[in-house]
């Protein structure tokens, strides 16, 4: 027996339609990184116990640069509760470096009212400080760029009518080429 015409068409497939669908050319625009991966950040910042990425992302803005600059924090622990129990704060455990460990402890009460005021709530009561190097790495210094390799960019130019200008592109040029 053969299916109405309507049904022959092979648009009503749906192995076929989804095919042509997906070959259809799109319009896709330019979107930040934190946008794409915010999905995958948050399940690994959950899995250290954070409610939102921004805890990590905003803490020199939460805690000020100062302590920033010596601290991260690493995860917060919550305590186990119980059916039918209010939610109790939990402990932030920050990785600080070694000589400043006893600084980052006589600041842990401003610290936390900083995190709770952050989160709108008293989300961690304690803090604890684990002594490790931190996350994050010094930024890396380029080496200057050869002064003569400058010079031989620098006659290889066209007429530049701004001497700023032709020496940054002379150096641009040079450190290009150097790597």
């Amino acid at each position: 027996m053969l299916s109405p015409p309507h049904l022959r068409c092979y648009r009503h497939r749906p192995d076929v339609a989804e095919r042509d669908r997906m070959n259809k050319p799109t319009r896709s625009q330019a979107r930040p990184l934190g946008a794409l991966l915010h999905k995958t950040l948050s399940e690994a910042f959950a899995r250290q116990g954070f409610a939102s990425a921004e805890i990590v992302t905003r803490w020199p803005a939460i805690v000020g640069p100062e302590i920033a600059a010596h601290s991260e924090p690493e995860k917060i622990q919550w305590p186990r509760r119980h059916e039918g129990e209010a939610a109790e704060p939990g402990t932030l455990v920050l990785r600080v470096e070694g000589p400043t460990a006893i600084e980052i402890q006589h600041l842990a009460r401003i610290i936390l009212e900083r995190v709770n005021q952050f989160f709108g709530w008293q989300a961690v009561a304690t803090l604890r400080l684990r002594q490790a190097p931190l996350g994050r790495r010094a930024p890396r210094k380029l080496p200057a760029p050869d002064r003569e390799a400058a010079a031989r960019v620098a006659a290889t130019l066209g007429e530049i009518a701004d001497d700023n200008l032709r020496a940054a592109l002379a150096r641009l040029g040079a450190a290009v080429r150097t790597r």
